[in-house]
C-alpha cells in the first residue's frame, strides 16, 4: 500500500509547511504540492521527514524512511518539466507503480497549456499509474455541480484513452470568493488504472487554511510474486518478424536512451529498481509490438 497526500499551495510558504506537516501524522509516502512558493531571496523550503522534488510549478516530496526507491522519469514529462514530475516508485518486493504530480494552468495571454503537451500515452503505464494534480478543469463527469464544461475536454480523452478511474467522490476539492461571489468545483483530481484503496479529503486537524482541500488517498502497490501470478500473459515471439523487430528496437532505445548506467558504485537498490524497470519496460515494447498469448503451466516459455 502506497498513500499519498495531495494539495495545490497557492504558492504559500505557510500552507505548503503546513501540507507537509500533515503528511508527517498519517505517515504519507508520497506528497504532490501544485503551486509551490517560489524560492526567492535564500528562502528555501525543507522538511527533515521529506526529501523533495522540486520544479518551478509542482514539488514531489517522499517520505524519509518509507523504503520507497525512487527513480524520477524526466524523460517521459519532456516538454512540460515545470508542471509535471513523473517519479516511479517501488517498496522492496513490489512491482512500480508512478505516481505523476500535474498542475494545469493556461498561459494567460497565450492561452495554451504546457502540461497537455506532453505525450501521456507514454506517461501512463498500464495498470501502474496515478495521477495527482489541480488540472484546471471543470466536468460533469467529477462535479456534479457543474453546469459548463472547461478545460475538460483534453483531460476526459486522458482519462478515455488510457482506462483511468475517476478516485473522487464528489466532494468539491476548491472553494474560491472572486469579488462578491463564492463557489465550490472539483477541479483537483486522482485519477488511476490500479485499485484506489481509501480516497478522502483531510479537515478539521489537517486544515492547512488553502483554498484547496488535501486530499489523501491509499493506492493497492501489489507483489510481485501476486502480481505475476495474475498476469499469466506471454509473447509469440517466433512469429517476429525483422520487420517486427524493427519498431520494437526504436521503441526500447527510446525507453532506455536517458537511464543511467549501473557502475561498480551502485546500490543493491539501485540494482533491484533497475530490473524491475526492465521488466516493465520490456513489457511494454513486446505488447506495442508482439503478439500476446495466454500461458498456462504446461506453456513453453521460451
Amino acid at each position: 500500500m502506497i498513500k499519498v497526500i495531495q494539495l495545490n499551495c497557492a504558492r504559500s510558504y505557510e500552507w505548503t509547511f503546513a501540507a507537509l506537516e500533515t503528511g508527517v501524522e498519517p505517515k504519507a509516502d508520497v506528497v504532490c504540492l501544485q503551486e509551490p512558493p517560489r524560492e526567492i531571496g535564500g528562502s528555501v523550503i525543507s522538511h527533515s521527514q521529506f526529501e523533495i522534488r522540486k520544479t518551478k510549478r509542482v514539488w514531489t516530496a517522499i517520505q524519509r524512511g518509507s523504503g520507497l526507491v525512487v527513480d524520477e522519469r524526466t524523460d517521459s514529462s519532456r516538454g512540460a518539466n515545470n508542471y509535471v514530475i513523473v517519479p516511479d516508485v517501488r517498496k522492496r518486493g513490489e512491482k512500480i507503480t508512478r505516481i505523476v504530480n500535474v498542475y494545469d494552468p493556461r498561459d494567460t495571454q497565450s492561452g495554451e497549456s504546457q502540461a497537455q503537451e506532453v505525450n501521456w500515452e507514454r506517461v501512463i503505464l498500464q495498470g501502474r499509474t496515478v495521477l495527482a494534480g489541480d488540472l484546471n478543469a471543470h466536468s460533469s463527469r467529477w462535479d456534479l455541480r457543474c453546469h459548463a464544461q472547461q478545460n475538460a475536454t483534453f483531460w476526459e480523452g486522458v482519462i478515455d484513452e488510457n482506462g483511468l478511474e475517476i478516485g473522487n467522490d464528489g466532494r468539491s476539492t476548491h472553494c474560491w470568493t472572486r469579488a462578491d461571489h463564492e463557489g465550490k468545483s472539483v477541479i483537483n483530481l486522482t485519477l488511476a488504472n490500479r485499485p484506489i484503496m481509501t480516497w478522502t479529503i483531510l479537515a478539521d486537524d489537517h486544515a492547512t487554511r488553502s483554498d484547496h482541500e488535501v486530499i489523501d488517498k491509499e493506492v493497492d502497490a501489489d507483489g510481485q510474486e501476486e502480481a505475476d501470478h495474475k498476469r499469466a500473459v506471454g509473447w509469440n515471439l517466433d512469429a517476429l518478424t525483422a520487420k517486427d523487430l524493427e519498431p520494437a528496437e526504436k521503441l526500447w532505445r527510446e525507453l532506455a536512451k536517458e537511464r543511467a548506467h549501473l557502475d561498480a558504485e551502485c546500490t543493491e537498490d539501485e540494482v533491484e529498481h533497475e530490473t524491475a524497470w526492465c521488466q516493465e519496460a520490456m513489457s511494454s515494447v513486446l505488447n506495442a509490438t508482439a503478439k500476446q498469448i495466454g500461458i498456462c503451466a504446461r506453456s513453453d516459455r521460451w
